[in-house]
């Protein structure tokens, strides 16, 4: 994992960057390089609050290596970003919680916070990736992305945070391409149970230190 800065819009921005390269399979929600398949590297692009760019697929390509990866963006502070592993999980997060949201909010009421935002790219305050030593089957993949949402809520709630994250968080889980492949990955499975505990620490962390700095 590498943290470089740039100069973006009258400020000075972080970058993380990961590179697996070949042999790793990832499912992500992430704007650039989202869904499931191969990929090289993930990127975590830290962008000024109240982002407007229309493209951010392609922002984000134009900050990333060459070839298939993962690019998320967040308004947090990238360079506070915290590490956790559980039985050969490992998992990084970076943690913005300025408006945290629950997940099922009445409709017509948005987030008076959010309001700005609208018609806009959301801006990722929440991001987490996570990699794991074994293979996995889609439905494996899917289970992983609902066991560390579920992990990341736990985390808000007992840090008293009143949200299941916010509007516009995004993971990516990234396992190898080669292997005999784990068909489950909730909670209460092997892989699932280490991940879970992993993203939990790294989530509950980020909060904390968000709470104690608050200042983005």
């Amino acid at each position: 994992m590498r943290l470089t800065f740039r100069e973006e819009d009258g400020a000075r921005l972080g970058t993380l960057l990961w590179e697996f390269g070949p042999g790793w399979r990832m499912i992500s929600s992430a704007v650039l390089g989202g869904g499931i398949g191969p990929r090289a590297w993930v990127l975590n692009a830290q962008v000024v609050a109240g982002y407007s760019r229309m493209d951010p697929a392609g922002h984000l390509a134009s900050l990333a290596p060459p070839g298939e990866g993962v690019g998320m963006m967040t308004a947090a502070s990238v360079s506070r970003r915290v590490v956790a592993s559980d039985g050969g999980v490992r998992v990084v997060a970076t943690v913005g919680l300025r408006v945290p949201t629950w997940a099922a909010a009445p409709e017509g009421v948005p987030d008076p916070e959010l309001a700005p935002m609208l018609g806009r790219p959301p801006v990722g305050t929440i991001n987490i990736v996570a990699a794991l030593p074994v293979a996995m089957t889609d439905a494996a993949l899917v289970n992983a992305v609902m066991t560390m949402t579920e992990a990341k809520t736990q985390a808000l709630v007992e840090t008293g945070f009143a949200g299941t994250g916010t509007a516009s968080d995004a993971v990516c889980v990234a396992v190898r391409e080669e292997g005999p492949e784990e068909l489950f990955a909730g909670p209460r499975s092997t892989w699932g149970a280490r991940l879970a505990r992993a993203v939990h620490q790294a989530v509950r962390e980020g909060a904390e230190t968000w709470r104690a700095n608050d200042t983005e």
